[in-house]
């Protein structure tokens, strides 16, 4: 296992009404239960739910989307089906704006670039392969970032995507020469203390499915990482 499992904690709700739940995950907790066996936020948070609203019967909670074990911040729950069928949709439709944090190592690279690459996914080592140009079984990946603050060993980018593929950032940074810090599958020297990568899932900006207000969510970073707290200070 890549992490330790963590406890779900009421302060890590960023933003609920009655159709949404958005949460800040920690390193290490499960979106969605895996052959792990470990218990999943998305179960945790039903009995959240249940407990906290005294409710006698079911809890429905439906997960949006899906962010790596290893990596932090902020993930949709449905709390009403017709939240998850609409958002579900809104996913399909890249119509929720994804913007991601990654510490990387201190390399030459320009301030900002936008990535084409075409990802496969390798199922024995859970790894995606990474192809400059279209290959028969790839994917197309594209994302941009920009150099956002430059530290004493490390940078930090902003990365938004333009597509959704299978450990996407992590692998096309990589390719570009520039791992996450603490990703030893994708090139990483060494691992971070707390078993994570330092990948954030920092802001969501959407159109509310039911109440078609606009939504613009920040995820603060985790906050016992010291690298961590330099890019936010």
């Amino acid at each position: 296992m890549e992490t330790r499992t963590q406890k779900f904690e009421a302060s890590q709700i960023v933003y609920e009404d009655n159709h949404l739940l958005v949460i800040n995950k920690k390193v290490g907790q499960l979106v969605q239960g895996d052959k792990t066996g470990d218990e999943s936020l998305l179960e945790s948070i039903k009995n959240f739910i249940k407990i906290r609203d005294e409710k006698s019967g079911n809890v429905f909670l439906g997960l949006v989307h899906r962010i790596d074990r290893p990596t932090s911040g902020l993930v949709i729950y449905a709390k009403t089906s017709k939240a998850l069928s609409r958002l579900t949709q809104m996913v399909k439709n890249r119509e929720i704006k994804k913007t991601y944090w990654a510490v990387v190592a201190k390399e030459m690279i320009p301030q900002s670039q936008r990535l084409v690459h075409y990802l496969k996914k390798n199922e024995k080592n859970n790894k995606a392969v990474v192809f400059p140009k279209v290959t028969e079984g790839a994917k197309e990946a594209i994302l941009t970032y920009q150099v956002l603050k430059t530290l004493d060993h490390y940078l930090l980018l902003e990365v938004d995507l333009e597509t959704g593929r299978h450990h996407q950032i992590r692998a096309q940074l990589s390719k570009t020469g520039v791992p996450i810090k603490g990703d030893l599958k994708y090139g990483a020297p060494r691992s971070n203390p707390d078993g994570g990568i330092s990948l954030h899932a920092r802001k969501l900006v959407f159109v509310h499915p039911v109440t078609k207000e606009n939504i613009e969510i920040i995820a603060p970073v985790p906050n016992n990482d010291a690298v961590w707290r330099a890019c936010e200070a």
